[in-house]
């Protein structure tokens, strides 16, 4: 159950939602399928969204005087799941490498953030080894996401199309 946002009420946004599902015939999460939903299935935006729990997990419970620096890591880390998604939705080679290259650069400033945290230790180093484990795996898996994708657009193996012929 969710809070609504407009009352504040715990599960009134659960209710409406269940009752808006049966009135336009939509029974369950896995019915909420389509093209521009196939992101979903690309094990580096699990990957990056994972990161992206666990920074805020870790960065959560900054002291007060910290939540500037907190609040940017945790926005570096969302950064990339969102570009990543962002791209494939366009449904367009260029920008999809386009958005790619955002989140690689998001790699870099989350990267960037948790190294900085460690050495001021504001982060324990077991923090810091489970980050950087798991942003490694996103950062290798972006790279040969973009790779992948470069070599489709030299050999020209990529339509900018909706819909499959």
């Amino acid at each position: 159950m969710m809070e609504c946002w407009h009352t504040g009420i715990m599960g009134a946004l659960h209710s409406i939602t269940l009752k808006n599902s049966a009135i336009h015939g939509i029974n369950s999460a896995m019915d909420r399928k389509n093209i521009n939903r196939g992101f979903k299935k690309l094990r580096v935006w699990q990957d990056a969204v994972s990161l992206y729990v666990l920074a805020c997990n870790i960065f959560a419970n900054f002291p007060f005087e910290l939540k500037k620096v907190a609040a940017n890591s945790i926005d570096a880390a969302h950064s990339i799941s969102r570009n990543i998604s962002e791209g494939y939705c366009r449904r367009s080679l260029k920008e999809y490498l386009n958005h790619l290259n955002i989140a690689l650069g998001s790699c870099g400033e989350f990267h960037s953030c948790c190294f900085s945290c460690k050495q001021a230790q504001q982060i324990s180093e077991d923090e810091y080894e489970r980050l950087d484990q798991l942003h490694y795996k996103v950062e290798n898996a972006l790279l040969k996401l973009i790779e992948s994708l470069q070599k489709k657009q030299a050999e020209k193996q990529w339509e900018d199309k909706l819909q499959p012929k």
